[in-house]
Parts: structure tokens; C-alpha cells; sequence
């Protein structure tokens, strides 16, 4: 397998408007929902691609009120970096299943202050 680290990748550029925002974000959420299949099978997951679907949608949907532009667009880097990651095989097994985990295992949340997770043994 030849890797090309070419592959997937995009300038980074700067929303005009909200249409353009809009569309950007839309395109963005196309292409992750597209992928869940292949996403499925790269990584061998024990979960159906609904699945995977929903926490994709539930992932978007987190940003849904993002009043500022400039935020969408660093939002939308993110995302399309995280796509790139997981297509091209960059991440492991346990990079993927951390979305879940908050899903599985009701006490995975975060810490209130510093001091308590210093306390519990989190980094």
C-alpha cells in the first residue's frame, strides 16, 4: 500500500458569508456520513454504520448555534483534519472509539476543576 499524504488534502481558506458557511458545513457532513461505511470496515468497529452516523450528526449538531464566522471556519478545519486522519488510516483503533466513550461508560465525563481530576488520576 503506497501512502500519499496528498491524499484528501485541502487549502484552508476563509468562509465570504453564511452561504458559503452554510455550504462548507453541509459538504463537510455529506462526506463524513458517506464515509461511515468505509470507516466501519477500516477500523473492524463492533457497531452498525447507523451508529456511527448518529454520533457523526451528534458531533455536528454541538456547533449548531456558533454565532461567529470566523469560529465556523476553524470548526470546519477541524472536522475536514479529523476526516483526513481517519480516512488515511493516521489514527488508531482508540483515537475512534473515544467518541464513544462517553456513551458506554456513564462516569467517563469530565472532571469539575483541576484539583479533583489531579486527585482521580487524569491527565
Amino acid at each position: 500500500m503506497v501512502i500519499n499524504p496528498t491524499y484528501l488534502a485541502q487549502r484552508s481558506r476563509s468562509s465570504v458569508n453564511w452561504e458559503d458557511a452554510k455550504r462548507r458545513v453541509l459538504h463537510s457532513y455529506r462526506q463524513w456520513l458517506r464515509s461511515a461505511p468505509e470507516i466501519q470496515q477500516m477500523y473492524s468497529l463492533n457497531k452498525p454504520v447507523s451508529e456511527l452516523r448518529t454520533k457523526m450528526r451528534t458531533e455536528f449538531e454541538r456547533h449548531r448555534f456558533v454565532s461567529q464566522l470566523p469560529v465556523v471556519d476553524v470548526l470546519l478545519f477541524n472536522s475536514h483534519t479529523e476526516y483526513q486522519e481517519t480516512l488515511n488510516y493516521w489514527k488508531q483503533l482508540p483515537h475512534v472509539l473515544k467518541y464513544f466513550r462517553a456513551d458506554e461508560d456513564p462516569t467517563a465525563k469530565l472532571p469539575q476543576n483541576f484539583m479533583q481530576g489531579f486527585l482521580e488520576g487524569r491527565n
